[in-house]
């Protein structure tokens, strides 16, 4: 076989490997239940204290 047949062989094995793993991840997070999402308090307290920080190191 030649180079660029092997890669061929090896990318798309690779790309399997991917397709299969996402696969089983999102059987995993759906098997968890329901999404529930975090409290508005704590999003709230994150924003602020995330806009501190950008506020402190960007601007």
């Amino acid at each position: 076989m030649s180079t660029s047949k092997w890669v061929a062989v090896v990318t798309g094995v690779i790309s399997l490997l991917l397709g299969v793993g996402y696969l089983l991840l999102v059987q995993l997070l759906d098997w968890r239940g329901d999404f529930q999402p975090a409290p508005m308090g704590l999003l709230l307290r994150f924003a602020l204290q995330l806009g501190g920080w950008y506020s402190s190191n960007v601007l």
